[in-house]
């Protein structure tokens, strides 16, 4: 079986043919930078980042683009809010989300495009749109005219174009042809940054953004475009309008994401309800975390809350512990053992991570049995399927993802924990028991809890 996703555009699961063989190109919208985030952005990091393996795992050579707004109303309004800079917020918040990103362990994107370095593209797109008849110039500003693209415009959404609001993005909508119109650009104001276009000095629109960043990187027609399914509309449906109203093919497939809710509210904060990563991880290790996000399907809403979160901790420590004790008798795992046909199976359809999840956790009880019968053969076996398994998911405890290899001070923590264990090791020989407890409270005052195991004693950093 191929793979297969849902496509937003056509309301049906389409087979995967990207647009060049051997290749997939996906443009996700990133962050608009104006506060730090909440687990509610970062799930869609994780989903994607999820799809983005899986197309690597299947043999394709994948190009991933995830921009960053840093310039529009939301970042310049805390700007003045905090007397700061517009591009210090911008910067502050992007290192927040860079940060949280590798924390929950998405992979780097191919390239992460910030808004304000494309503007000579923006304003090409913008003369393409005036030139076909799609955008006019009007007191400084640009704007797309929808009625000029009535026939197409709303057709991601399911919308048509006389029960459309305003699109409200002006101070004067005597500016604009038709109120529905989006501004691709606006005209200078007092305080604002500007860039120089042939209509006068100004800031880009949000749409615009991300259409002209898409096409550079990806070409004028490329494979998948993703995001949270809030951005539908109006973020999707311009993005469409302007690059096909343009000439651009733009996406061939549309892939959203669900909402993460508290007391069924989409999380803001504005609602006061939002869950910042570095508080998350507080809560539960990165790796729990990213399993608790990566375990629902993509499309599906999560309704947060402790207690699931705990669960899905616990579900994955189960796994875990697996992994730890099996490679403590398999020293050698096989990275390129194939996959339970179930588990891909799963994933190529529209990405399934909860039946992919339920593959990976009947393969850990296997390997536990096997385990208990001192089966080797099959404990191999079953450890390189789960531990190949866990890396499509990013979640494989032994990556050096999730065991800190490259810390500086990995090989001073390994090289001291080794000779406080020989230490306690050489006190129960000498049935010292009292000092050999002592090591053992020393170790875990310093946050490294420390198990005896028929195979020796196992160390891990205290969760």
């Amino acid at each position: 079986m191929s793979l297969h996703i849902y496509d937003t555009s056509t309301r049906a699961i389409r087979e995967f043919v990207p647009v060049e063989a051997g290749r997939a190109s996906i443009y996700l919208c990133g962050a608009t930078v104006q506060a730090p985030p909440h687990i509610g952005h970062i799930r869609s990091g994780v989903n994607f980042d999820v799809l983005r393996r899986w197309l690597a795992r299947s043999g394709y050579d994948v190009m991933f683009c995830r921009n960053v707004t840093d310039i529009d109303d939301k970042i310049i309004r805390v700007s003045a809010e905090e007397g700061v800079p517009w591009f210090a917020v911008a910067e502050r918040n992007q290192r927040a989300f860079t940060w949280a990103y590798d924390t929950l362990g998405c992979l780097p994107p191919t390239v992460e495009p910030r808004a304000t370095g494309h503007v000579p593209e923006m304003i090409t797109l913008m003369e393409r749109l005036i030139e076909r008849g799609h955008a006019y110039a009007s007191g400084g500003d640009v704007y797309f005219d929808v009625r000029s693209y009535a026939d197409r415009y709303g057709s991601l959404s399911n919308q048509k174009l006389e029960n459309m609001r305003a699109a409200g993005d002006t101070d004067d909508e005597s500016c604009k042809r038709d109120p529905r119109d989006f501004a691709l650009w606006k005209g200078e104001k007092p305080g604002e940054p500007t860039w120089p276009t042939p209509w006068g000095p100004g800031r880009p629109g949000w749409h615009l953004e991300c259409s002209a960043m898409a096409t550079k990187y990806l070409g004028p027609t490329f494979d998948i475009h993703g995001g949270g399914i809030d951005l539908i509309f109006p973020h999707h449906e311009n993005e469409i309008a302007q690059s096909q109203a343009a000439g651009d093919g733009f996406a061939h497939y549309w892939m959203h994401n669900g909402m993460l809710k508290i007391g069924a509210e989409k999380m803001s904060k504005s609602l006061g309800n939002s869950l910042l990563i570095p508080e998350m991880v507080q809560k539960v290790r990165p790796v729990e975390l990213r399993y608790y996000l990566a375990a629902p399907h993509y499309r599906s809403s999560i309704e947060y809350s402790e207690e699931a979160l705990l669960e899905a901790a616990a579900a994955y420590q189960r796994i875990e512990g697996f992994v730890t004790r099996a490679a403590e008798v398999i020293h050698d795992v096989d990275a390129d053992a194939p996959l339970p046909q179930a588990f891909a199976d799963a994933l190529n359809d529209d990405l399934g991570t909860p039946q992919a999840l339920a593959v990976v956790h009947e393969v850990v009880r296997e390997g536990n049995v096997a385990l208990s019968r001192g089966d080797k053969e099959a404990v191999a076996r079953l450890l390189a399927e789960t531990q190949n398994m866990l890396d499509v998911l990013g979640l494989d405890p032994r990556s050096p993802q999730w065991r800190g290899a490259g810390s500086d001070l990995s090989p001073v923590v390994d090289a001291l924990v080794a000779v406080a264990l020989e230490q306690r090791k050489a006190a129960r020989a000498r049935k010292d028991y009292e000092a050999a407890d002592a090591i053992r409270d020393q170790l875990a005052a310093a946050g490294i809890t420390v198990e005896d195991t028929p195979h020796g004693p196992r160390w891990e950093l205290s969760r």
